[in-house]
C-alpha cells in the first residue's frame, strides 16, 4: 500500500473540563447524512478517558462537522474495571442494535494498570452507550491474567470473529516498566461471551518489540488485510501491516504498510492506532494517532495505491 497525508483533523483545546487533551483511537462508524463519526476517548487533566467522538465530512474528512458535547459513556464505579478511564476500540451494528467494544482502565500497585475488554450497547443510533456490564466480556483467565484488551470484533455469518492483544508479563526497561503482549484471536457464537484465552496470530518480530495495539481488519481482493500498532522498546508506535487468507493465521508485511512518521509536526515522533474506511470507488481513507499516541490527536491520510 501507499498512502498520502491529509493531515491534522483535531485535538482537544481544553476548554472542556472532560476533555482537555487526547483524542483516540480514531473509530470510526458511517453516521449516514454525509458524516462520518469517528469515537475517540477525550482524557481530562488527569488522564482519564471518556468516550467522545468527532464527526468529519464523509466526502472531505478534514472538514470537522461536529463535536460531543458530553460523554457518550462514563467511567465505571470505583472499583470497576473501568474506574480510571475508558476508550473505543470497534463499534459494529448488530441488527438495530450498535455494539460498542472498549477497554476499561483500572490502577494497579505492584504494576501500572490493567487493561480488559468491556462492551456497551446504543439504541439511539450511537448518541449515548450503556453497559452490558459492570464487568469486562475479556476478563482476566489463567492463561491471559494482566491484559485481554484492544479488540476489533466483526462478524462472518452467524459467528463473530475478535482480534485482541493479550499477555501475562511486565518488562522493566531503562528503570520504566512496560507491558507485554500480542495479537490473539477468539470466535464467539454472539459477540459476548468468549473463550478464556485466544490463539496468538500474530507474535513479535524481535526482542525490541513488546506491545501491539488495536488491530484493524477489513477485507479487500478477497484477502483479509490488517493494519495493526507495534511498540518498540528503541522507537515506539509505529503501523503495521499483515494479510491472511483465513483471518486466522497472519503474514506480516510491515514494510507495504506504506506510510511512517513525519520529518516534523503532530506525527513526528510516533503512529498508531490506524483504522481503515473502504470507499466506493476502491479507494480508502487511514485514520491514525500521532506523537505520545493520542495526545496530539489525530489526522488522516489518503490511498494513492494497494501495490
Amino acid at each position: 500500500m501507499r498512502w498520502r497525508k491529509r493531515g491534522h483533523i483535531y485535538v482537544p483545546d481544553g476548554s472542556v473540563e472532560w476533555a482537555q487533551a487526547y483524542a483516540f483511537p480514531p473509530t470510526p462508524f458511517d453516521v449516514g447524512d454525509v458524516r462520518l463519526r469517528l469515537y475517540v476517548a477525550f482524557c481530562d487533566l488527569n488522564t482519564v478517558g471518556r468516550l467522545g467522538y468527532v464527526d468529519v465530512s464523509s466526502a472531505d474528512p478534514g472538514a470537522v462537522v461536529g463535536v460531543a458535547t458530553e460523554p457518550l459513556l462514563d467511567i465505571g464505579l470505583p472499583g470497576c474495571f473501568d474506574d480510571n478511564g475508558l476508550l473505543p476500540t470497534r463499534v459494529l451494528a448488530v441488527g438495530d442494535r450498535l455494539y460498542l467494544y472498549y477497554v476499561g482502565y483500572q490502577l494497579g500497585t505492584r504494576v501500572r494498570y490493567f487493561q480488559f475488554q468491556g462492551l456497551a450497547y446504543s439504541d439511539d443510533g450511537g448518541r449515548s452507550f450503556r453497559r452490558a456490564s459492570r464487568v469486562p466480556i475479556l476478563d482476566r483467565s489463567d492463561r491471559e491474567p494482566l491484559h485481554r484488551t484492544s479488540a476489533f470484533v466483526d462478524r462472518a455469518g452467524d459467528r463473530f470473529r475478535m482480534w485482541y492483544v493479550a499477555g501475562d508479563e511486565w518488562l522493566l526497561v531503562g528503570g520504566r516498566s512496560l507491558p507485554r503482549y500480542n495479537l490473539r484471536y477468539l470466535e464467539s457464537d454472539d459477540g459476548v461471551t468468549w473463550g478464556p484465552a485466544g490463539e496468538v496470530c500474530l507474535d513479535f518480530a524481535d526482542e525490541d518489540e513488546h506491545a501491539f495495539g488495536r488491530p484493524w481488519v477489513f477485507e479487500h481482493d478477497g484477502r483479509h488485510k490488517m493494519l495493526y500498532s507495534v511498540r518498540r522498546r528503541s522507537i515506539g508506535y509505529r503501523l503495521g501491516y499483515a494479510e491472511s487468507s483465513d483471518g486466522r493465521t497472519w503474514e506480516r508485511r510491515d514494510s507495504e504498510v506504506g506510510i511512517d512518521v513525519s520529518e516534523s509536526g503532530w506525527d513526528s515522533q510516533e503512529i498508531a492506532y490506524g483504522a481503515v474506511v473502504l470507499r466506493e470507488d476502491r479507494g480508502a481513507w487511514l485514520f491514525y494517532n500521532g506523537n505520545e499516541p493520542g495526545r496530539t490527536g489525530f489526522g488522516y491520510a489518503e490511498l494513492e495505491s494497494w501495490q
